[in-house]
């Protein structure tokens, strides 16, 4: 095969090379091979080119032109993948060929290993969700959780780190609220929300619950009184490293920013959100721990960026979570979830049989379920 084009097969209709569209010219068969006309025709002599058809197969917006005698069919390589944004992918070495005249017509019968690969790489790129769109359903999926919690039998409902100091005045509060929520991180369910608050009770019975007297004290006395959420020991020498700091700094106060709060030994994100939110009624983030990370992930609410994979930290899901859910969920989505989390859609055995909206969740009776929820999946089958 033979073009005076430089790059064969890559002219347009007009004959200027474009390479956003690969185009398959077919003229005649001649001994069981395809042969392209060789000499450009003059401008005067061209023939008028006709574009018909607009139409989407295969990954490709693919325009026909006809003359007479040739049938083009210009590929534009195109995934919508979000509102008026496009990404454009490299074009495999496609070998199927189209000719038409008359009532004739020949296709290739293999398609080539490049274009099997390319229908994969679509069909997984079609399915993942545009970064900021909300997942399918999930005001009905976040409405049936409510009415799950309505009760209010989880032990967040009363021993939540907002609870801490609620009779004190508001400058020891927000000490208090910030005490509670580190002596939270890294402690079970049954610990946090059970000894925790008597940890929190014995410092305050101990007037151990201001900067002063946490600075003052010696830190065996606060190791001891609270014992034994986790990491006690090194939980109560930052907590004398914070009294100092606030001390020092804050007027005996804590620090009413985000990022003065992350500076704090021993304050990750999901504390300096949640001690914004509940000291400062100030909303910057959504408060995510290991419940609403992992209920996120259960749902497809979150994922890695530009992928479907699950996100690896408390951390990724809050940046995931935030880019779609609306501003007024943020606050109210973490003891939701975190109820959730301890009552229902536990870390092991979940209990996918009593869970109302089962039917809308991708990983129900996925997970080693409890007895419960075993016999609720072959009772689906049974129906089903």
């Amino acid at each position: 095969m033979t073009s005076s084009h430089p790059n064969p097969g890559l002219e347009s209709p007009g004959g200027a090379s474009d390479s956003k569209f690969r185009v398959f010219v077919r003229r005649k068969r001649l001994n069981d091979s395809v042969q392209v006309v060789d000499e450009k025709p003059k401008s005067e002599d061209r023939p008028k080119w006709v574009l018909k058809n607009l139409w989407f197969r295969e990954g490709y917006y693919t325009w026909v032109a006809c003359t007479e005698d040739f049938i083009l069919q210009l590929y534009y390589p195109t995934i919508l993948l979000s509102q008026s944004k496009a990404v454009l992918i490299a074009l495999p070495d496609i070998e199927e060929f189209a000719y038409k005249k008359g009532k004739r017509s020949l296709r290739s019968k293999k398609s080539s290993p490049s274009s099997e690969l390319l229908r994969m790489e679509l069909k997984a790129a079609s399915s993942i969700r545009a970064a900021g769109e909300p997942p399918a359903k999930w005001e009905k999926i976040l409405e049936g959780i409510r009415m799950m919690r309505s009760s209010e039998d989880a032990p967040v409902d009363s021993m939540g780190c907002e609870k801490a100091g609620n009779a004190l005045p508001p400058k020891e509060r927000r000490f208090a609220v910030l005490v509670s929520s580190l002596l939270s991180s890294q402690t079970k369910d049954h610990v946090t929300h059970g000894k925790l608050s008597r940890a929190v009770q014995r410092l305050q019975q101990n007037d151990l619950l201001t900067p002063v007297a946490i600075d003052s004290a010696d830190e065996a006395t606060i190791k001891n009184l609270i014992y034994p959420v986790g990491f006690y020991t090194r939980k109560a020498n930052n907590l004398k490293k914070i009294a100092n700091i606030c001390l020092s700094k804050y007027n005996g106060d804590i620090p009413s920013t985000l990022e003065e709060l992350l500076s704090l030994p021993g304050i990750g994100p999901k504390m300096a959100h949640l001690v914004m939110n509940v000291a400062w009624d100030n909303v910057q983030g959504i408060c995510v721990d290991t419940h609403v990370h992992r209920i996120c992930n259960r749902l497809g609410w979150v994922s890695r960026p530009g992928t479907k994979q699950k996100t690896t930290s408390p951390e990724e899901t809050r940046e995931s979570l935030q880019m779609w859910l609306p501003k007024e969920e943020w606050v109210p989505i973490n003891p939701l979830l975190v109820g959730f989390g301890q009552t229902v859609c536990t870390p092991v055995r979940p209990r996918c049989g009593m869970c109302s909206i089962s039917d809308l969740c991708p990983s129900a009776f996925k997970e080693s379920g409890s007895p419960s929820s075993t016999a609720k999946k072959s009772g689906m089958r049974k129906k089903l």
